[in-house]
């Protein structure tokens, strides 16, 4: 079982013990859990410490370690620095990708993105057919910057008329910014298991940004993040508790047709990873990316 630890009291220790991770305060055990069982540790409360055991632990299963802000943005993440077998190959050929092959997968990856918006407006009853015609003109590299067209027409449907996407509003944002994390370090889990390196990215490109490429490839997943923060808010209210928390780390479970078949979205990821890096060695892009959820699952999400 996948489980994400969210470390939200302050003054607690993080150690290993005997294959578990055990968290104390002031001297008493208050949890443990197996480390074979966790893909992401996220810290938000003040004054913890963390063993150097553990982190070695983690490290070595892959596992990040996010410290988040006030505001639930991550301001660190530890990842480790050897992931795959093939690692130091698959890197070589990320980093000379050509740039057709590139602009390609970012094009695939622009018109998953806006199909799962589409389909979460749908979901909604709101009107979605604009965006399906968007999706179809996205051209290599999205020159045209469809998906930025797309975000204009989806976000005044999906949460009103007067939300703005503000990273340190006190609203509905904190919720995104809080299943953005999980799922930012769920991509950068995916991405380092891969053999590749995230900060090099397909279109995001910051100098200051260290993890471009999970940006990248959680784009056509953060619909499904927006849906669950929108039944969460109506239900209520904009603040980040222990519930809103649960139903967002839960999203990694959710199971998304890929393929042939349904694939949590953790597995999703790590699917979409490891293509890419596979596309990234032979010159020829072959990308798994999930196909929405039908619309009733995607009505349900965070309720």
């Amino acid at each position: 079982m996948d489980r994400i630890v969210d470390i939200t009291t302050d003054g607690c220790h993080l150690s290993r013990e005997r294959g578990f991770f055990k968290v104390t305060k002031e001297g008493a055990e208050v949890g443990r859990l197996p480390l074979d069982e966790i893909i992401t540790v996220i810290i938000h409360a003040h004054g913890v410490t963390v063993s150097g055991n553990l982190l070695a632990e983690l490290g070595e299963r892959v596992v990040p370690v996010v410290f988040c802000a006030s505001n639930h943005m991550p301001r660190s993440v530890l990842i480790p620095i050897e992931g795959h077998h093939a690692q130091g190959g698959r890197m070589r050929a990320q980093l000379q990708a050509k740039t057709p092959l590139i602009k390609q997968a970012w094009k695939e990856v622009v018109i998953s993105k806006i199909r799962m918006q589409a389909a979460a407006l749908e979901a909604f009853t709101a009107p979605h057919a604009p965006l399906t015609m968007m999706a179809r003109s996205v051209t290599s590299g999205d020159g045209n910057n469809v998906e930025a067209q797309a975000a204009r027409y989806y976000w005044p449907l999906m949460m009103g008329n007067d939300f703005r996407r503000d990273r340190n509003s006190p609203d509905v944002n904190a919720i995104l910014n809080y299943g953005y994390t999980v799922l930012r370090a769920a991509a950068s889990r995916a991405i380092v298991a891969a053999g590749l390196h995230p900060t090099v990215g397909l279109h995001h490109s910051n100098r200051s940004n260290a993890f471009a490429l999970a940006d990248d490839l959680m784009e056509p997943f953060r619909p499904l993040v927006d849906c669950a923060a929108r039944a969460l808010a109506d239900r209520n209210g904009p603040q980040v508790n222990t519930e809103v928390k649960h139903s967002l780390v839960r999203l990694i479970a959710l199971d998304l047709p890929l393929g042939d078949g349904k694939t949590p979205m953790s597995v999703a990821l790590t699917k979409l990873a490891t293509s890419l890096g596979q596309s990234f060695e032979n010159g020829k892009l072959t990308l798994a990316l999930p196909r929405p959820p039908d619309a009733l699952t995607l009505a349900g999400l965070g309720t």
